[in-house]
């Protein structure tokens, strides 16, 4: 029997996010072990949005329906929740696909409330077996993976970034207007002002390397150490609680259950003893590079490549090969 899927495609600053063509491309894959049926995108944005939304039959959409106007282009939850709600009303999926970002976070619980659907969050895994859509995903910090079954129609399912490869094909899609049937004045909140750190890299939940520092880097000075090596190799700065909770990076840097979970391709922890509360933030990632002068750090248990040495000489070392390498 043919299933429904519908996809939203968050964009930010004029291009979609990454982990919504991630989305695409799973949706695409489910969609033939679930017999077939339409993936159709829902692309909520200022005016820019249309001119976007043809790019993303290549990424597996068969359709998308665009909701555009200027007032829509900072992210507002009561008014992108409504407006989602809207299209899965029209299309009656049985899956309604949504990353788990930043704002996506907000999102999907707010869209799995109107519909009184039930809420897969942070999913890392899926496949269809008899029929059914199972989904992965962790549990008690990290330190478990639990299958589920999502009874209602649909099912509401937020992914966790980097957990699918976003696959461009060949395909076109059918773009239609998704009408706004309220005004901004009708909304019980009005977004503001959104600020947003220009780092020049990638969000941490999103990106592909990240080069994390721990208390090992031994004060804030000696960040440098690893801004370098993430440098040469493209990667986002990261760090762990002790770090943050002695002010030497912000907030925003922190990796872990109290900070944001990533799932890079490559993660460099550099004098990260590796606590339970981190773990829980990156174990999912790739591959795990630690380097650490403890050899019992716990760190090492969960890392695919180990270094026992002093970050001091092993890192510059590290930098330096890189260098080489690109011809430096």
């Amino acid at each position: 029997m043919a299933s429904k899927i519908v996809v939203f495609a968050e964009v930010r600053d004029g291009r979609f996010k990454k982990a919504a063509l991630e989305c695409l491309s799973e949706a695409r894959k489910l969609k033939g072990e679930l017999g077939g049926g339409d993936v159709t995108a829902v692309v909520v944005g200022g005016a820019q949005v249309s001119s976007l939304a043809p790019s993303l039959g290549a990424y597996g959409a068969d359709r998308v329906l665009v909701a555009s106007a200027d007032w829509l282009e900072r992210y507002d939850g009561e008014a992108y929740s409504k407006l989602v709600v809207a299209a899965v009303s029209a299309e009656k999926p049985d899956v309604v696909l949504i990353a788990a970002s930043l704002d996506g976070k907000d999102l999907a619980p707010r869209v799995a409330a109107l519909l009184g659907a039930g809420l897969a969050a942070d999913v890392t895994a899926a496949k269809v077996e008899g029929g059914k859509l199972q989904i992965t995903r962790p549990v008690y910090a990290g330190k478990a993976y639990a299958t589920l079954e999502v009874k209602t129609t649909p099912q509401v399912i937020s992914v966790r970034p980097n957990a699918f490869p976003a696959e461009q094909k060949t395909g076109t899609a059918q773009v239609s207007p998704l009408a706004i049937s309220f005004k901004p004045e009708d909304l019980p909140s009005k977004v503001l002002e959104v600020k947003a750190a220009k780092t020049g890299k990638a969000d941490l939940t999103e990106a592909e390397r990240i080069v994390s520092g721990g208390r090992g880097l031994k004060g804030p000075e000696n960040f440098k150490i690893i801004e370098e090596l993430a440098e040469e190799i493209g990667a986002t700065v990261g760090a762990s609680r002790a770090v943050v909770d002695s002010g030497w990076r912000p907030h925003s840097d922190q990796v872990g259950q109290t900070g944001k979970t990533v799932s890079p391709n490559l993660y460099v922890a550099v004098g990260v003893s590796g606590a339970i509360q981190h773990l829980a933030g990156m174990s999912t990632s790739k591959c795990i590079v630690a380097i650490n002068k403890d050899k019992d750090a716990p760190i090492f248990k969960v890392a695919d490549y180990g270094i026992v040495g002093d970050l001091f000489e092993v890192v510059p070392r590290m930098t330096a090969e890189v260098r080489k390498l690109k011809g430096k």
